[in-house]
């Protein structure tokens, strides 16, 4: 099966199939707290902003594949997703939900049997990161296992190599942009932060009485540029690599309860999620 097919079906069958359970666990202020921070009044809200944009994908989709024709918009992101939360408002509680998973098995089905030519479509796969994939980052609430494998072993295990794809003057104003003077620096920074959690995970998991102190940002980022600073290029890239295998160990290894325990999650989520987000090429 094509491997970008395949990751999309897992994100189907795998983090959105968990997406309500995980958020319902947290307790509900905190649950409330992380929907009012991206602008929604209540999770249902959320959902029903997810679910349209599934219905809108979807729809383009597979008039794509199917060679059909559809209609060409210029989207009015605001508006559009006004309307969404709008058009779900006044739907009983438990049908919402029962169409939210309808809509999901559906997308499953469909995609499965989609014509595998239409995986190299560059729309097709435009839209298909964007309401499945990179929906789950951007909405993300409470984290999950699968959505931090699944960045390290794709966004972080290409970054090199999209970087190296960039032409000269797209990498110096990429660079500019995140406020480093190098591509070596802003690679020591990440695996620097990386290094952090894996010390303070691990002291959180095995260490009774662990304590530690979040280090001062901009001191810190400084001292990992500095740290680093001596090492060639080759060795660097080496150990990047050697790095991001530590913290693919460590997610594999850290237990299904220590997910809901707010340092580990906010570790997790801010080295692998918001950092990705924070440095994407």
């Amino acid at each position: 099966m094509n491997s970008f097919k395949q990751r999309t079906l897992d994100f189907l069958e795998i983090e959105w199939a968990t997406y309500i359970e995980r958020f319902n666990r947290l307790p509900t202020a905190e649950g409330l707290k992380r929907v009012n921070e991206q602008g929604y009044e209540q999770f249902r809200d959320m959902l029903a902003h997810i679910l349209t944009w599934w219905e809108e994908g979807m729809g383009i989709i597979l008039a794509i594949a199917e060679e059909r024709e559809y209609e060409r918009k210029k989207y009015d992101f605001a508006v559009f997703n006004a309307e969404a939360v709008a058009k779900y408002k006044s739907w009983d509680e438990s049908e919402f939900l029962a169409r939210f998973e309808q809509t999901r098995l559906k997308a499953i089905t469909d995609l499965k049997s989609m014509n595998e030519a239409a995986w190299e479509n560059r729309r097709v796969r435009n839209w298909v990161i964007g309401i499945f994939i990179g929906h789950a980052r951007e909405h993300l609430v409470a984290l999950s296992r699968f959505l931090l494998l699944d960045l390290l072993q794709n966004e972080w295990a290409t970054y090199v190599v999209d970087f190296n794809g960039l032409d000269d003057e797209k990498k110096k104003e990429f660079i500019s942009k995140q406020g480093f003077g190098n591509f070596h620096d802003l690679l020591a920074h990440i695996i620097g932060w990386w290094e952090e959690a894996v010390r303070i995970i691990d002291g959180i998991l095995y260490e009774p009485g662990f304590t530690w102190q979040d280090p001062p940002t901009d001191a810190f980022n400084l001292e990992l540029t500095g740290k680093y600073s001596a090492w060639s290029n080759a060795d660097l890239l080496s150990h990047y690599e050697n790095t991001r295998m530590a913290m693919i160990a460590l997610v594999e290894k850290t237990p299904d309860d220590a997910f809901l325990n707010p340092n580990i999650e906010g570790w997790l989520s801010a080295d692998i999620v918001q950092h990705y987000d924070g440095h994407a090429v």
